[in-house]
């Protein structure tokens, strides 16, 4: 019987898109005389633009198709007493248990400890330096705090359903991490040591100027702000529908416990946190890579099944940007993506700048980016392993998961029900990534707002005492901020994937400001200032363009052959019947090639777009400036006492750009010429 209902599909699904395929509309006239009547609802049926009037192949199809449905509808199951159940319907769904719950309050309960401990129990952090980098802090407790801040619930639940779904060409993501090394501890850091900096966009204000580090501070407030409500709310919602977990109390509990220890313990509670947060994410990945070893197969057979089904992809070379991942895509667009991150994200740099010294810093990145590409690769190995689990009963297709992020999920706790809290420390490690993202951001926007928006911006004048102070208000601030953001988020469905391209938008165009003050000599304030808005403001309009406008990608295939439960093939096809097709018309400015980019591509160009216009508007406005200034100087305007004696005469004007100390510009000049104040300043 199954075997015929599939054949039934196949053959209705391809019969579909041959007589598509070539399509262009479909006419809604009256069936031509003697023909059965189509129903209304077949309005998928096009053959080659024909109206029904004029195509009696079109009438005859669509009557076969009709007849075809309608008999597979009235194809009865015997009843047997070993009936399979609908796939769609079980009638046991694995839920938590009481030990479960156990564990994943206990991880919660340790984390608000750590809190309590260093907020009211811990001396010191009284000061603004220390509550925000924390006081010379240890080096191991920092490298388990960076590699916990770049790895997020999304991912964790993200990758394996890539590799499920798409293949294995996104594992080359691990290589542009390495190659971030000699980046971060040649050029970033240095600079930020050497200059002893609490908020990474000081820089930007000793090199440009006031305007630059506001915008800088601004474009990471909204990125992080926007960026944690995504990260609480995506993961909860893929565990509340495969454990069964309310949405809304597991984003409560994630925001309650980072609010509490990120704005009363400081970054020493922070760091600590996360290097507990840490561990339990450790046991859970290895946790389920062990058991999966023996309940859905061994690496070998892992890597043949995933052969077999072509999901190994290593080495795709199309040239074409627009291909969602090739080895191009990944590697170098990847590589401005984890810059952005490791080096011009102050949630980052500031947990670096908690250490003693320059020293300990690199090498903290070092073992942080080695420990973030073990848990990718054993992340993605996740990912072929349920492969290999569900290469016969597809979980997505029979209608056991409604999307391809409660994938894990679903995996864990239906494979590992009968071992008891399995599922409790999968959801831990969850929370873990969920918690030390979140808690880092709150940190680090304390500092920004504090450094960069209150004292530099606003010029409001903070003693170390009351600097504490503030951080905490701040972090609680930004908590409930965010916590307020998701419940608008949720409401927006699609957003959710244009806000997490915004982020990559955004830290391409800070990047790119850093970019250009590190490596352009030429730049100056306006320059930077216009360069990186004009800079924003196109890579936002083609980010959106493209998030309206894009095709989601297909899926490799998948099978159903062998579900121990009943598919309901017949809601399946009535599906596709049903399905109107609508034809897209290729036009516009919308089906240009830039709004077909790969997203991987968006931080590369958000920061070379910055670095490029910064140049080109500098260049420009120090000609115009350097040109007015002669003319100023020309007319004897900068030095009223000598313009008559330099008009008078004969002499060639000469300028001079010595750094001695500067004349009173009342001083007459000799008859050898003139002092050009303007040009000198301008040059100093």
């Amino acid at each position: 019987m199954f075997a015929t209902q599939d054949t039934i599909l196949k053959l209705l699904t391809l019969c579909a898109l041959a007589h598509s395929i070539t399509a262009l509309a479909l006419s809604e006239k009256s069936p031509s005389p003697g023909s059965t009547p189509l129903d209304p609802s077949h309005k998928y049926l096009i053959v080659r633009g024909e109206s029904p009037s004029s195509s009696q192949e079109h009438v005859e199809f669509d009557n076969a198709a009709t007849l075809l449905l309608r008999a597979f509808k009235n194809q009865q199951v015997p009843e047997t007493p070993g009936d399979l159940e609908e796939c769609s319907a079980p009638s046991h769904k694995a839920t938590f248990s009481g030990y479960d719950y156990v564990i994943l309050l206990g991880m919660l309960v340790i984390s608000l400890g750590i809190g309590i401990f260093y907020g009211f129990f811990q001396k010191g952090g009284s000061s603004s330096n220390e509550f925000l980098l924390g006081s010379e802090m240890s080096i191991f407790p920092v490298t388990l705090s960076l590699t916990t801040s770049f790895i997020t619930a999304i991912e964790l639940l993200g990758n394996p359903s890539e590799m499920y779904f798409q293949g294995t060409q996104f594992v080359l993501i691990v290589i542009p991490m390495v190659l971030v090394i000699p980046v971060a501890v040649k050029i970033f850091y240095p600079i930020y040591f050497k200059m002893e900096l609490t908020s990474c966009y000081e820089y930007l204000g000793i090199r440009f100027g006031k305007e630059i580090r506001i915008l800088g501070a601004v474009l990471y407030v909204i990125q992080m702000c926007f960026y944690t409500a995504v990260a609480v709310l995506a993961p909860a919602i893929a565990l509340s529908k495969a454990t069964g977990l309310d949405t809304k109390i597991a984003v409560i509990l994630i925001y309650v416990v980072c609010v509490f220890y990120s704005s009363q313990g400081g970054m020493k509670a922070v760091v600590i946190a996360d290097s507990f947060q840490a561990a339990v994410l450790a046991v859970s990945l290895v946790l389920i890579v062990g058991l999966g070893s023996f309940y859905s197969g061994n690496p070998i057979e892992v890597f043949q099944t995933a052969a077999k089904h072509n999901r190994l992809e290593f080495f795709n070379m199309d040239p074409s940007p627009t291909t969602r991942h090739t080895v191009w895509s990944v590697v170098i667009g990847g590589f401005f993506y984890w810059t952005s991150l490791f080096c011009t994200n102050q949630a980052s740099v500031q947990k670096c700048m908690s250490l003693k010294s320059l020293r300990l810093a690199k090498i903290a990145l070092g073992f942080a980016i080695i420990g973030l590409i073990a848990v990718f690769l054993l992340n993605f190995y996740t990912g072929l392993m349920v492969f290999t689990h569900y290469a016969d009963c597809d979980p997505l297709t029979a209608g056991r998961i409604s999307a391809t992020d409660q994938l894990l999920p679903y995996y864990v706790i239906n494979t590992y029900e009968h071992i008891y809290s399995v599922a409790g420390i999968f959801v831990a490690g969850i929370f873990a990534a969920s918690l030390g993202t979140v808690a880092s951001a709150l940190n680090s926007l304390s500092a920004v707002t504090c450094e960069d928006l209150l004292v530099n911006g606003m010029n409001i004048k903070i003693s170390p005492e009351k600097g504490a102070t503030y951080a905490k208000w701040m972090s609680l601030g930004f908590g409930i901020a965010s916590f307020g953001l998701v419940f608008i988020v949720e409401h927006l469905g699609g957003v959710l994937q244009a806000t997490l391209t915004l982020n990559g938008l955004i830290g391409g165009v800070t990047l790119g400001l850093f970019v250009l003050g590190i490596a352009c000599k030429q730049a100056n304030t306006k320059g930077a200032f216009y360069g990186g808005l004009l800079s924003l403001a196109l890579v936002i309009f083609v980010g959106v363009v493209a998030q309206i406008v894009s095709v989601e990608q297909p899926a490799l295939p998948t099978s159903i052959e062998n579900c121990d439960c009943h598919v309901n093939l017949t809601n399946i096809i009535g599906n596709l019947l049903t399905e109107p097709v609508q034809v897209i018309e290729e036009g516009g400015f919308t089906s240009w090639p830039i709004f077909r980019l790969s997203y991987m591509w968006y931080s590369m160009i958000g920061c070379l777009l910055t670095v490029f216009l910064g140049w080109l508007i500098s260049l420009i406005i120090d000609f115009v400036q350097r040109r007015n200034v002669l003319r100023i100087t020309g007319k004897g305007i900068d030095n009223p006492a000598a313009a008559e004696e330099i008009f008078k005469s004969d002499s060639q004007v000469q300028y001079t750009t010595t750094t001695t100390v500067m004349p009173d510009p009342r001083e007459t000049t000799s008859a050898e010429g003139h002092v050009n104040h303007a040009i000198r300043i301008d040059d100093e």
